[in-house]
């Protein structure tokens, strides 16, 4: 019994208390609370060492994006809230992350409603500096709180907002693939491109028309050969000083 106490209050410790990987100054679960509707809100928080980054979903010319498997009890659905990425050039490698720290929100519907969502996962994300490198994390989140947690809030609030107006679009084919054409709401803004239906399509690296009002992606499967693009999984985040906007599909000529 005692054993069993001790190993269980060392599982339950944020992963600042046991051997983190190079890095990392401090990795946890934020347990957030219990929404309106039954669902559990938390986050993963990443403090980082001076001078380290981590990626976002869509890591950009190299890195890893977090990736999550899950070991609590009564899971379902769970939704990201990505907070806008920086872009960082190095070594003459574009990419898309987070340094010094980083709180990506998630949603968890329970598998069962009305019964309690207990949240542990290993997490396996992208570490870079110099050069980059994996790491695993395995992390429990302690009960949810009685209140919304204003750290998980405010990093809510940096989630990119929907676009109004989708942008004109261009689609033709390449050799190994597919290019499009997209007209940008802000000339020569810093933006992402990705396809959201299949994470095995890979993008290049977007790059601007000279007057900086259109961006050109190519979008290349692993059959390498042309495929039937669709326009409506093409997502756009236009990033701002402040703000950043997200454009899900746009509109084929």
């Amino acid at each position: 019994m005692k054993y069993a106490l001790i190993l269980s209050l060392l599982t339950a410790l944020p992963a600042a208390a046991q051997d983190l990987p190079q890095g990392l100054e401090s990795a946890r679960f934020l347990p957030g609370w219990t929404d309106a509707e039954g669902r559990r809100v938390a986050a993963l928080e990443l403090v980082l060492e001076p001078g380290w980054k981590t990626y976002w979903r869509s890591p950009g010319d190299a890195g890893l994006a977090p990736v999550f498997d899950w070991k609590g009890n009564n899971i379902g659905k769970v939704d990201f809230h990505w907070p806008a990425p920086e872009v960082v050039v190095s070594g003459g490698m574009r990419t898309l992350g987070y340094h010094d720290r980083l709180v990506l929100p998630f949603t968890v519907t329970p598998e069962s409603p009305g019964q309690p969502i207990g949240i542990s996962a290993r997490v396996t994300l992208g570490l870079c500096e110099n050069i980059c490198i994996p790491a695993e994390l395995d992390l429990v989140a302690t009960a949810a709180g009685r209140q919304p947690d204003p750290v998980i809030e405010d990093a809510i609030t940096r989630v990119p907002r929907p676009g109004k107006d989708l942008p004109a679009c261009e689609i033709g084919e390449i050799e190994d693939g597919m290019t499009v054409t997209l007209s940008l709401p802000v000339p020569g803004a810093e933006l992402a491109i990705e396809y959201a239906t299949d994470p095995d399509i890979w993008v290049s690296a977007p790059e601007l028309s000279k007057d900086g009002r259109e961006v050109t992606a190519d979008f290349v499967a692993p059959s390498g050969k042309p495929f039937p693009l669709d326009p409506q999984a093409v997502v756009m985040t236009v990033l701002g000083k402040d703000s950043a906007t997200e454009y899900r599909g746009c509109t084929a000529g």
